[in-house]
Protein backbone atom coordinates (compact mmCIF):
# COMPACT_ATOMS: atom_id res chain seq x y z
CA UNK A 1 0.00 0.00 0.00
CA UNK A 2 1.02 3.48 -0.82
CA UNK A 3 0.06 7.00 1.06
CA UNK A 4 -1.34 9.12 -1.58
CA UNK A 5 -1.34 13.06 -1.80
CA UNK A 6 -4.37 15.13 -0.68
CA UNK A 7 -4.98 18.20 -2.53
CA UNK A 8 -5.77 21.05 -0.89
CA UNK A 9 -8.47 23.72 -1.36
CA UNK A 10 -8.86 25.90 -3.38
CA UNK A 11 -6.66 23.18 -5.89
CA UNK A 12 -8.38 23.31 -9.32
CA UNK A 13 -8.43 19.79 -10.29
CA UNK A 14 -10.93 19.32 -6.62
CA UNK A 15 -13.29 20.85 -9.08
CA UNK A 16 -12.75 17.93 -11.77
CA UNK A 17 -16.11 15.64 -12.01
CA UNK A 18 -15.15 11.82 -11.67
CA UNK A 19 -15.86 9.30 -14.01
CA UNK A 20 -17.58 6.16 -13.03
CA UNK A 21 -15.71 2.97 -12.04
CA UNK A 22 -16.41 0.30 -15.36
CA UNK A 23 -13.84 -1.86 -14.66
CA UNK A 24 -13.26 -3.73 -11.24
CA UNK A 25 -9.22 -4.68 -11.72
CA UNK A 26 -6.24 -5.21 -9.26
CA UNK A 27 -5.97 -1.37 -10.10
CA UNK A 28 -8.92 -0.36 -8.71
CA UNK A 29 -8.28 -2.98 -5.38
CA UNK A 30 -4.88 -0.66 -5.21
CA UNK A 31 -6.79 2.21 -5.11
CA UNK A 32 -9.41 1.30 -2.52
CA UNK A 33 -6.37 -0.01 -0.14
CA UNK A 34 -4.28 3.27 -0.97
CA UNK A 35 -6.90 5.36 -0.14
CA UNK A 36 -8.08 3.37 3.35
CA UNK A 37 -4.38 3.84 4.37
CA UNK A 38 -4.26 7.92 3.10
CA UNK A 39 -7.41 8.20 5.10
CA UNK A 40 -6.42 6.65 8.05
CA UNK A 41 -2.58 8.23 8.28
CA UNK A 42 -4.34 11.95 7.60
CA UNK A 43 -7.07 10.66 10.81
CA UNK A 44 -10.33 11.00 8.62
CA UNK A 45 -13.38 8.65 8.26
CA UNK A 46 -14.15 9.63 4.67
CA UNK A 47 -12.29 9.86 1.30
CA UNK A 48 -13.00 10.50 -2.42
CA UNK A 49 -10.77 9.37 -4.83
CA UNK A 50 -11.13 12.96 -5.95
CA UNK A 51 -9.01 14.07 -3.25
CA UNK A 52 -6.41 12.02 -4.13
CA UNK A 53 -6.07 13.61 -7.76
CA UNK A 54 -8.16 10.26 -9.22
CA UNK A 55 -10.73 11.61 -10.97
CA UNK A 56 -13.24 8.07 -10.83
CA UNK A 57 -16.09 7.84 -8.82
CA UNK A 58 -14.48 5.90 -5.48
CA UNK A 59 -15.36 6.65 -1.57
CA UNK A 60 -13.50 5.06 1.12
CA UNK A 61 -15.58 5.65 4.23
CA UNK A 62 -14.68 4.33 8.20
CA UNK A 63 -16.87 6.37 10.76
CA UNK A 64 -16.57 3.95 13.75
CA UNK A 65 -15.12 4.83 17.06
CA UNK A 66 -12.66 1.73 16.56
CA UNK A 67 -11.60 2.44 13.15
CA UNK A 68 -12.70 -1.14 12.28
CA UNK A 69 -15.41 -0.87 9.98
CA UNK A 70 -14.09 0.02 6.59
CA UNK A 71 -17.17 0.65 3.71
CA UNK A 72 -16.38 1.15 0.02
CA UNK A 73 -18.60 3.15 -2.08
CA UNK A 74 -18.09 2.76 -6.46
CA UNK A 75 -20.17 4.78 -8.42
CA UNK A 76 -22.39 5.85 -5.49
CA UNK A 77 -25.85 7.31 -6.23
CA UNK A 78 -28.44 8.60 -2.91
CA UNK A 79 -31.97 9.28 -2.63
CA UNK A 80 -33.17 11.80 0.09
CA UNK A 81 -35.81 10.02 2.09
CA UNK A 82 -37.32 12.66 4.02
CA UNK A 83 -37.14 16.22 3.36
CA UNK A 84 -35.36 17.40 6.69
CA UNK A 85 -32.25 18.49 7.50
CA UNK A 86 -29.50 17.88 9.62
CA UNK A 87 -26.60 20.64 10.99
CA UNK A 88 -23.67 19.32 10.97
CA UNK A 89 -19.70 20.47 11.57
CA UNK A 90 -17.90 19.53 8.80
CA UNK A 91 -14.37 19.15 8.39
CA UNK A 92 -12.53 17.65 5.40
CA UNK A 93 -9.05 16.30 4.67
CA UNK A 94 -8.47 18.49 1.99
CA UNK A 95 -9.26 21.53 3.78
CA UNK A 96 -7.34 21.08 7.00
CA UNK A 97 -8.19 22.74 10.04
CA UNK A 98 -11.39 24.15 9.23
CA UNK A 99 -14.99 22.69 10.41
CA UNK A 100 -18.07 24.75 9.21
CA UNK A 101 -22.00 24.21 9.81
CA UNK A 102 -23.55 22.66 6.50
CA UNK A 103 -27.35 21.78 6.74
CA UNK A 104 -27.84 18.24 4.57
CA UNK A 105 -30.55 15.16 4.68
CA UNK A 106 -30.76 13.46 7.30
CA UNK A 107 -31.85 10.41 5.88
CA UNK A 108 -30.45 8.62 2.41
CA UNK A 109 -30.93 5.42 0.49
CA UNK A 110 -27.03 4.81 -0.76
CA UNK A 111 -27.10 2.40 -3.83
CA UNK A 112 -23.57 1.64 -5.24
CA UNK A 113 -21.54 -0.60 -6.10
CA UNK A 114 -18.77 -2.64 -3.47
CA UNK A 115 -14.94 -3.40 -4.69
CA UNK A 116 -15.72 -6.77 -6.80
CA UNK A 117 -18.78 -4.40 -8.94
CA UNK A 118 -21.56 -5.96 -6.51
CA UNK A 119 -24.70 -3.77 -6.40
CA UNK A 120 -25.92 -3.06 -3.09
CA UNK A 121 -28.48 -0.81 -1.00
CA UNK A 122 -28.41 0.85 2.49
CA UNK A 123 -29.98 2.96 4.71
CA UNK A 124 -28.14 6.20 6.05
CA UNK A 125 -29.04 8.60 8.75
CA UNK A 126 -27.11 10.93 11.21
CA UNK A 127 -22.92 10.74 10.90
CA UNK A 128 -23.19 8.58 7.21
CA UNK A 129 -26.14 10.15 5.55
CA UNK A 130 -24.08 13.30 6.12
CA UNK A 131 -20.25 12.07 5.19
CA UNK A 132 -21.58 9.78 1.86
CA UNK A 133 -23.18 13.23 0.94
CA UNK A 134 -19.76 14.93 1.28
CA UNK A 135 -18.03 12.57 0.12
CA UNK A 136 -20.30 12.36 -3.46
CA UNK A 137 -19.74 15.93 -3.20
CA UNK A 138 -16.21 15.91 -4.20
CA UNK A 139 -17.16 13.49 -6.72
CA UNK A 140 -19.14 16.33 -8.64
CA UNK A 141 -16.40 18.48 -7.54
CA UNK A 142 -17.71 20.33 -4.82
CA UNK A 143 -16.43 21.24 -1.13
CA UNK A 144 -18.11 22.16 1.77
CA UNK A 145 -16.96 25.23 1.51
CA UNK A 146 -19.38 25.95 -1.65
CA UNK A 147 -22.04 25.99 1.20
CA UNK A 148 -20.52 28.90 3.43
CA UNK A 149 -21.26 32.23 2.16
CA UNK A 150 -18.52 33.64 0.29
CA UNK A 151 -16.60 35.83 3.34
CA UNK A 152 -16.06 32.66 5.20
CA UNK A 153 -14.93 31.14 1.86
CA UNK A 154 -12.59 33.68 1.22
CA UNK A 155 -10.99 33.50 4.74
CA UNK A 156 -10.41 29.91 4.89
CA UNK A 157 -8.42 30.54 1.16
CA UNK A 158 -6.65 33.11 2.54
CA UNK A 159 -5.58 31.21 6.20
CA UNK A 160 -4.36 28.20 3.82
CA UNK A 161 -2.42 30.32 1.43
CA UNK A 162 -0.76 32.06 4.58
CA UNK A 163 -0.16 28.41 6.05
CA UNK A 164 1.29 27.49 3.00
CA UNK A 165 3.34 30.05 2.61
Amino acid sequence: MARLDILEYPHPRLRIKAEPVTVFDESISQLIDDMFETMAEAQGIGLAASQVDVHQRVIVMDISDERDEPRIYINPEIEVLEPGTLPYDEGCLSVPGFYETVERPANVIIRALDRDGNAFEEEAVGLLAVCIQHEIDHLEGRLFVDYLSPLKRDRIRKKLKKQRA
